[in-house]
Protein backbone atom coordinates (compact mmCIF):
# COMPACT_ATOMS: atom_id res chain seq x y z
CA UNK A 1 0.00 0.00 0.00
CA UNK A 2 2.63 2.47 1.04
CA UNK A 3 4.20 1.51 -2.57
CA UNK A 4 1.13 2.58 -4.59
CA UNK A 5 0.81 5.68 -2.47
CA UNK A 6 4.47 6.46 -3.73
CA UNK A 7 3.39 7.25 -7.18
CA UNK A 8 0.51 9.45 -8.18
CA UNK A 9 -2.43 8.17 -11.11
CA UNK A 10 -0.66 10.32 -13.78
CA UNK A 11 2.86 8.72 -12.86
CA UNK A 12 1.38 5.19 -12.82
CA UNK A 13 0.24 5.87 -16.33
CA UNK A 14 3.43 6.93 -17.86
CA UNK A 15 5.33 4.18 -15.85
CA UNK A 16 2.60 1.75 -18.19
CA UNK A 17 2.67 3.47 -20.80
CA UNK A 18 6.81 3.19 -21.21
CA UNK A 19 6.47 -0.48 -19.69
CA UNK A 20 3.89 -1.35 -22.96
CA UNK A 21 6.07 0.27 -25.62
CA UNK A 22 9.29 -1.38 -24.26
CA UNK A 23 7.45 -4.50 -24.60
CA UNK A 24 6.37 -4.07 -27.66
CA UNK A 25 9.74 -2.82 -29.16
CA UNK A 26 11.70 -6.51 -27.74
CA UNK A 27 8.88 -8.59 -29.21
CA UNK A 28 9.39 -6.72 -32.57
CA UNK A 29 12.70 -6.85 -32.28
CA UNK A 30 12.87 -10.54 -31.58
CA UNK A 31 10.21 -11.00 -34.46
CA UNK A 32 12.46 -9.23 -36.71
CA UNK A 33 15.41 -11.33 -36.06
CA UNK A 34 14.08 -14.53 -36.44
CA UNK A 35 12.76 -13.71 -39.95
CA UNK A 36 16.24 -12.93 -40.82
CA UNK A 37 17.70 -15.58 -39.27
CA UNK A 38 19.81 -13.59 -37.17
CA UNK A 39 20.91 -15.66 -33.56
CA UNK A 40 21.19 -13.24 -30.40
CA UNK A 41 23.60 -14.30 -27.70
CA UNK A 42 26.94 -13.59 -26.46
CA UNK A 43 28.61 -16.76 -27.73
CA UNK A 44 30.28 -14.85 -30.32
CA UNK A 45 32.97 -13.49 -27.64
CA UNK A 46 34.70 -17.38 -27.44
CA UNK A 47 35.12 -17.66 -31.22
CA UNK A 48 38.35 -16.39 -32.89
CA UNK A 49 38.20 -12.96 -34.15
CA UNK A 50 40.57 -13.60 -37.53
CA UNK A 51 41.91 -9.63 -37.41
CA UNK A 52 44.40 -7.77 -35.97
CA UNK A 53 44.28 -4.43 -33.82
CA UNK A 54 47.08 -2.44 -34.81
CA UNK A 55 48.33 -1.60 -31.39
CA UNK A 56 47.21 -2.52 -27.89
CA UNK A 57 48.03 -2.52 -23.66
CA UNK A 58 48.06 -6.23 -24.19
CA UNK A 59 49.22 -9.24 -26.24
CA UNK A 60 46.63 -9.68 -28.82
CA UNK A 61 46.75 -11.65 -32.18
CA UNK A 62 44.53 -12.74 -34.93
CA UNK A 63 43.96 -16.12 -33.03
CA UNK A 64 42.24 -14.42 -30.08
CA UNK A 65 38.95 -13.96 -29.16
CA UNK A 66 36.48 -11.24 -30.28
CA UNK A 67 36.26 -10.62 -25.93
CA UNK A 68 39.85 -10.31 -26.18
CA UNK A 69 39.65 -7.97 -29.01
CA UNK A 70 36.71 -5.78 -27.28
CA UNK A 71 38.92 -5.77 -24.44
CA UNK A 72 41.97 -4.52 -25.95
CA UNK A 73 39.73 -2.10 -27.71
CA UNK A 74 38.50 -0.32 -24.50
CA UNK A 75 42.13 -0.61 -22.56
CA UNK A 76 42.91 1.45 -25.78
CA UNK A 77 40.44 3.68 -24.97
CA UNK A 78 41.55 4.34 -21.51
CA UNK A 79 44.78 4.90 -22.78
CA UNK A 80 43.65 7.91 -24.40
CA UNK A 81 41.35 9.06 -22.21
CA UNK A 82 43.66 9.24 -18.85
CA UNK A 83 46.07 11.02 -20.28
CA UNK A 84 43.99 13.17 -22.32
CA UNK A 85 42.74 14.09 -18.63
CA UNK A 86 45.82 15.31 -17.51
CA UNK A 87 47.58 16.96 -20.03
CA UNK A 88 44.12 18.81 -21.11
CA UNK A 89 43.65 19.76 -17.41
CA UNK A 90 47.33 21.09 -17.39
CA UNK A 91 46.49 23.16 -21.09
CA UNK A 92 43.84 24.76 -19.84
CA UNK A 93 45.79 26.16 -16.73
CA UNK A 94 48.22 27.10 -19.05
CA UNK A 95 46.06 28.41 -21.57
CA UNK A 96 44.03 30.49 -18.69
CA UNK A 97 47.25 32.06 -17.22
CA UNK A 98 47.44 33.26 -21.04
CA UNK A 99 43.55 34.77 -20.68
CA UNK A 100 44.42 36.43 -17.79
CA UNK A 101 47.45 38.02 -18.49
CA UNK A 102 48.37 41.34 -18.47
CA UNK A 103 50.43 41.76 -21.13
CA UNK A 104 48.53 42.75 -24.02
CA UNK A 105 50.12 40.77 -26.65
CA UNK A 106 50.06 37.05 -24.28
CA UNK A 107 46.67 37.27 -23.86
CA UNK A 108 45.41 38.68 -27.38
CA UNK A 109 47.46 35.28 -28.25
CA UNK A 110 45.99 32.69 -26.02
CA UNK A 111 42.25 34.30 -26.72
CA UNK A 112 43.05 33.72 -30.66
CA UNK A 113 44.04 30.20 -30.08
CA UNK A 114 40.86 29.69 -27.92
CA UNK A 115 38.32 31.42 -30.55
CA UNK A 116 40.05 28.90 -33.34
CA UNK A 117 39.80 26.01 -31.31
CA UNK A 118 36.25 26.34 -30.45
CA UNK A 119 35.01 27.53 -33.32
CA UNK A 120 36.07 24.30 -35.58
CA UNK A 121 35.28 20.77 -35.23
CA UNK A 122 36.86 18.44 -33.81
CA UNK A 123 37.16 15.90 -36.30
CA UNK A 124 38.53 18.39 -38.65
CA UNK A 125 41.13 19.40 -35.87
CA UNK A 126 42.02 15.59 -35.61
CA UNK A 127 42.21 15.05 -39.37
CA UNK A 128 44.76 18.21 -39.00
CA UNK A 129 47.11 17.01 -36.23
CA UNK A 130 46.95 13.11 -37.88
CA UNK A 131 47.93 14.74 -41.76
CA UNK A 132 50.82 17.07 -39.78
CA UNK A 133 52.42 14.05 -38.12
CA UNK A 134 52.31 11.85 -41.20
CA UNK A 135 52.95 14.31 -44.35
CA UNK A 136 55.66 16.69 -42.75
CA UNK A 137 57.66 14.34 -40.02
CA UNK A 138 60.75 13.12 -41.84
CA UNK A 139 60.62 8.77 -42.94
CA UNK A 140 61.85 6.06 -40.81
CA UNK A 141 65.66 6.55 -42.31
CA UNK A 142 65.82 10.45 -42.01
CA UNK A 143 64.45 10.18 -38.12
CA UNK A 144 64.84 12.71 -36.04
CA UNK A 145 67.31 11.82 -33.55
CA UNK A 146 67.79 12.01 -29.72
CA UNK A 147 71.35 9.77 -28.73
CA UNK A 148 70.16 7.04 -30.87
CA UNK A 149 67.63 6.33 -28.21
CA UNK A 150 64.66 8.40 -28.97
CA UNK A 151 63.56 8.24 -32.80
CA UNK A 152 60.71 10.89 -34.28
CA UNK A 153 59.50 9.94 -37.07
CA UNK A 154 56.25 9.92 -39.46
CA UNK A 155 55.46 6.40 -38.44
CA UNK A 156 55.83 7.67 -34.48
CA UNK A 157 57.37 7.92 -31.68
CA UNK A 158 60.43 5.42 -30.79
CA UNK A 159 61.51 4.95 -27.17
CA UNK A 160 63.25 2.55 -25.24
CA UNK A 161 62.26 0.64 -22.67
CA UNK A 162 62.81 -2.02 -19.66
CA UNK A 163 62.32 -5.57 -20.35
CA UNK A 164 59.54 -6.35 -23.19
CA UNK A 165 56.60 -3.92 -24.04
CA UNK A 166 54.19 -5.62 -21.34
CA UNK A 167 56.24 -5.43 -18.37
CA UNK A 168 57.22 -1.55 -19.25
CA UNK A 169 53.65 -0.66 -19.63
CA UNK A 170 52.70 -2.43 -16.20
CA UNK A 171 55.85 -0.68 -14.60
CA UNK A 172 54.80 2.79 -15.38
CA UNK A 173 51.06 1.69 -14.30
CA UNK A 174 52.96 0.59 -11.03
CA UNK A 175 54.82 4.33 -10.68
CA UNK A 176 51.49 6.08 -11.19
CA UNK A 177 49.92 4.11 -8.81
CA UNK A 178 52.67 4.56 -6.25
CA UNK A 179 52.64 7.90 -6.51
CA UNK A 180 48.65 8.22 -5.76
CA UNK A 181 49.22 5.94 -3.17
CA UNK A 182 52.32 8.15 -1.43
CA UNK A 183 50.28 10.93 -1.89
CA UNK A 184 47.24 9.71 0.24
CA UNK A 185 49.39 7.70 3.17
CA UNK A 186 51.26 11.45 3.16
CA UNK A 187 47.61 13.07 3.44
CA UNK A 188 46.46 10.94 6.05
CA UNK A 189 49.58 11.14 8.07
CA UNK A 190 49.01 14.80 8.19
CA UNK A 191 45.62 14.77 8.57
CA UNK A 192 46.29 12.67 11.75
CA UNK A 193 48.92 15.00 13.28
CA UNK A 194 46.44 17.96 13.24
CA UNK A 195 43.51 15.91 14.84
CA UNK A 196 46.16 14.18 17.41
CA UNK A 197 49.09 15.68 17.32
CA UNK A 198 50.98 12.48 16.56
CA UNK A 199 53.58 12.70 13.59
CA UNK A 200 54.09 9.25 12.10
CA UNK A 201 55.95 9.11 9.12
CA UNK A 202 54.35 6.87 5.86
CA UNK A 203 57.35 5.49 4.56
CA UNK A 204 57.24 2.28 6.37
CA UNK A 205 53.86 1.31 5.03
CA UNK A 206 54.65 2.63 1.38
CA UNK A 207 57.50 0.86 1.24
CA UNK A 208 55.84 -2.45 2.38
CA UNK A 209 52.95 -1.86 -0.31
CA UNK A 210 55.47 -1.38 -2.85
CA UNK A 211 57.67 -4.32 -2.38
CA UNK A 212 54.62 -6.21 -2.34
CA UNK A 213 53.75 -4.98 -5.87
CA UNK A 214 56.96 -5.54 -6.83
CA UNK A 215 57.42 -8.49 -5.95
CA UNK A 216 53.59 -9.52 -7.54
CA UNK A 217 54.82 -8.09 -10.65
CA UNK A 218 58.38 -10.05 -11.25
CA UNK A 219 56.10 -13.08 -10.10
CA UNK A 220 53.41 -12.81 -13.69
CA UNK A 221 55.72 -11.41 -15.66
CA UNK A 222 59.31 -11.95 -14.62
CA UNK A 223 61.94 -9.81 -13.61
CA UNK A 224 63.07 -7.17 -16.12
CA UNK A 225 66.54 -6.85 -16.13
CA UNK A 226 67.94 -5.26 -20.08
CA UNK A 227 66.81 -2.12 -21.89
CA UNK A 228 64.98 -2.44 -25.46
CA UNK A 229 66.43 0.12 -27.44
CA UNK A 230 64.94 1.00 -30.62
CA UNK A 231 67.37 -0.04 -33.74
CA UNK A 232 67.12 0.93 -37.61
CA UNK A 233 65.97 -2.44 -39.01
CA UNK A 234 65.34 -2.68 -42.67
CA UNK A 235 61.68 -0.47 -43.27
CA UNK A 236 61.37 0.09 -39.74
CA UNK A 237 62.78 0.35 -36.26
CA UNK A 238 62.99 -2.88 -34.19
CA UNK A 239 63.15 -2.98 -30.52
CA UNK A 240 61.85 -0.54 -27.82
CA UNK A 241 58.29 0.52 -27.83
CA UNK A 242 56.65 3.60 -29.57
CA UNK A 243 53.68 5.97 -29.99
CA UNK A 244 51.70 5.51 -33.24
CA UNK A 245 50.47 8.79 -35.49
CA UNK A 246 47.12 7.90 -34.87
CA UNK A 247 47.37 8.03 -31.27
CA UNK A 248 49.16 11.33 -30.77
CA UNK A 249 47.02 12.73 -33.15
CA UNK A 250 43.86 11.69 -30.94
CA UNK A 251 45.31 12.45 -27.95
CA UNK A 252 46.89 15.99 -28.65
CA UNK A 253 43.32 16.59 -30.42
CA UNK A 254 41.59 15.57 -27.72
CA UNK A 255 43.99 17.78 -25.08
CA UNK A 256 43.62 21.22 -26.90
CA UNK A 257 40.14 21.29 -27.78
CA UNK A 258 38.89 19.98 -24.34
CA UNK A 259 41.91 22.09 -23.05
CA UNK A 260 40.73 25.10 -24.11
CA UNK A 261 36.86 24.88 -22.91
CA UNK A 262 38.42 24.21 -19.70
CA UNK A 263 40.92 27.53 -19.93
CA UNK A 264 37.50 29.07 -19.88
CA UNK A 265 35.65 27.82 -17.07
CA UNK A 266 38.94 28.35 -14.92
CA UNK A 267 38.99 31.70 -16.07
CA UNK A 268 35.31 32.27 -15.05
CA UNK A 269 35.95 30.11 -11.65
CA UNK A 270 39.05 32.68 -10.89
CA UNK A 271 36.76 36.03 -12.02
CA UNK A 272 34.34 34.87 -9.83
CA UNK A 273 36.25 35.38 -6.54
CA UNK A 274 35.43 38.84 -5.05
CA UNK A 275 38.40 41.27 -5.15
CA UNK A 276 38.35 41.61 -1.70
CA UNK A 277 40.25 38.27 -1.42
CA UNK A 278 43.13 39.86 -3.55
CA UNK A 279 43.30 42.23 -1.66
CA UNK A 280 43.22 40.23 1.61
CA UNK A 281 46.04 38.16 0.01
CA UNK A 282 48.27 41.91 -0.61
CA UNK A 283 48.01 42.79 2.87
CA UNK A 284 49.58 40.11 4.31
CA UNK A 285 52.52 40.47 1.67
CA UNK A 286 51.98 37.69 -0.37
CA UNK A 287 53.14 37.75 -4.00
CA UNK A 288 50.39 37.49 -6.95
CA UNK A 289 51.60 33.42 -7.52
CA UNK A 290 50.75 33.10 -3.80
CA UNK A 291 47.99 34.45 -3.85
CA UNK A 292 45.97 32.63 -6.85
CA UNK A 293 48.06 29.57 -5.11
CA UNK A 294 46.86 29.73 -1.60
CA UNK A 295 43.56 31.93 -1.86
CA UNK A 296 42.24 32.24 -4.68
CA UNK A 297 42.19 28.96 -6.88
CA UNK A 298 41.58 26.88 -4.13
CA UNK A 299 37.99 28.90 -4.06
CA UNK A 300 37.70 29.27 -7.72
CA UNK A 301 37.69 25.27 -8.03
CA UNK A 302 34.02 25.28 -6.03
CA UNK A 303 32.71 26.99 -8.79
CA UNK A 304 34.28 25.26 -11.67
CA UNK A 305 34.12 21.55 -10.80
CA UNK A 306 30.85 20.73 -11.92
CA UNK A 307 31.19 22.62 -15.36
CA UNK A 308 34.68 20.75 -15.76
CA UNK A 309 32.79 17.17 -14.90
CA UNK A 310 30.94 18.04 -18.24
CA UNK A 311 34.55 18.59 -20.10
CA UNK A 312 35.91 15.60 -18.81
CA UNK A 313 33.15 13.54 -19.42
CA UNK A 314 33.22 15.08 -23.13
CA UNK A 315 36.77 14.40 -23.80
CA UNK A 316 36.10 10.42 -22.90
CA UNK A 317 32.72 10.65 -25.55
CA UNK A 318 34.71 12.22 -27.87
CA UNK A 319 37.72 9.81 -28.08
CA UNK A 320 35.17 7.53 -30.03
CA UNK A 321 35.69 9.97 -33.40
CA UNK A 322 39.23 7.86 -33.18
CA UNK A 323 37.64 5.53 -35.98
CA UNK A 324 38.04 8.52 -38.52
CA UNK A 325 42.23 8.20 -38.02
CA UNK A 326 42.01 4.39 -37.66
CA UNK A 327 42.95 4.21 -34.23
CA UNK A 328 41.43 0.77 -32.60
CA UNK A 329 39.67 2.15 -29.54
CA UNK A 330 36.81 0.22 -28.73
CA UNK A 331 33.99 1.88 -30.58
CA UNK A 332 36.21 0.73 -33.72
CA UNK A 333 37.35 -2.62 -32.83
CA UNK A 334 33.50 -3.25 -31.62
CA UNK A 335 32.84 -2.05 -35.01
CA UNK A 336 34.76 -4.46 -36.81
CA UNK A 337 33.48 -7.27 -34.58
CA UNK A 338 29.96 -6.19 -35.40
CA UNK A 339 30.59 -6.27 -39.44
CA UNK A 340 32.39 -9.63 -38.90
CA UNK A 341 29.70 -11.15 -36.85
CA UNK A 342 26.46 -9.55 -37.51
CA UNK A 343 25.60 -9.24 -33.26
CA UNK A 344 24.38 -5.52 -33.83
CA UNK A 345 22.09 -5.60 -30.64
CA UNK A 346 24.94 -6.88 -28.55
CA UNK A 347 27.64 -4.88 -29.70
CA UNK A 348 25.68 -1.64 -29.72
CA UNK A 349 24.86 -2.33 -25.92
CA UNK A 350 28.14 -3.03 -25.13
CA UNK A 351 29.25 0.18 -26.44
CA UNK A 352 26.29 1.97 -24.30
CA UNK A 353 27.45 0.61 -21.56
CA UNK A 354 31.58 0.80 -21.57
CA UNK A 355 30.38 4.90 -21.93
CA UNK A 356 27.52 4.75 -19.24
CA UNK A 357 29.93 3.39 -16.99
CA UNK A 358 33.13 5.66 -17.53
CA UNK A 359 30.54 8.45 -17.69
CA UNK A 360 29.13 7.23 -13.73
CA UNK A 361 32.48 6.32 -12.45
CA UNK A 362 33.97 9.98 -13.26
CA UNK A 363 30.50 11.50 -12.66
CA UNK A 364 30.81 9.73 -8.72
CA UNK A 365 34.50 10.96 -8.20
CA UNK A 366 33.88 14.45 -9.24
CA UNK A 367 30.66 14.76 -7.50
CA UNK A 368 32.97 13.54 -4.66
CA UNK A 369 35.82 15.80 -5.47
CA UNK A 370 33.03 18.59 -5.40
CA UNK A 371 31.54 17.34 -2.24
CA UNK A 372 34.61 17.79 -0.40
CA UNK A 373 35.91 21.52 -1.80
CA UNK A 374 32.02 22.23 -0.44
CA UNK A 375 32.58 20.74 2.80
CA UNK A 376 36.01 22.49 3.09
CA UNK A 377 34.94 25.81 2.24
CA UNK A 378 32.07 25.72 4.40
CA UNK A 379 34.41 25.57 7.94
Amino acid sequence: HRFVKLFSKAEWFCLFILLALFLWLTSNLQQNLQEQSIATGFSFLAQESGFEVSESLIPFGSADSYGKALLAGGLNTLKVALPGLLASLFFGLLLCWGLLARHPLVSRLALSISDLIRNTPLILQLFLWYAIITDFLPPVRSAFSLGDLFFLTNRGFFYPILGGPTQFKIFLALVVLLCFLYYFLEKKSVAKFYATGIKKSSWPKFLTIYFTLLAISWWLLGKPTRFSIPELQGFNFQGGDFLSPEYAALTFGLVVYTGVFMADIFKAGIQSVSKGQWEAGYSLGLGRWDRMRLIIFPQALRVAIPPLTGQILNLVKNSSLAVAIAYPDFVSVANTTLNQTGQAIELVTFILLFYLTSSLVISFIMNKLNARLLQRGSR
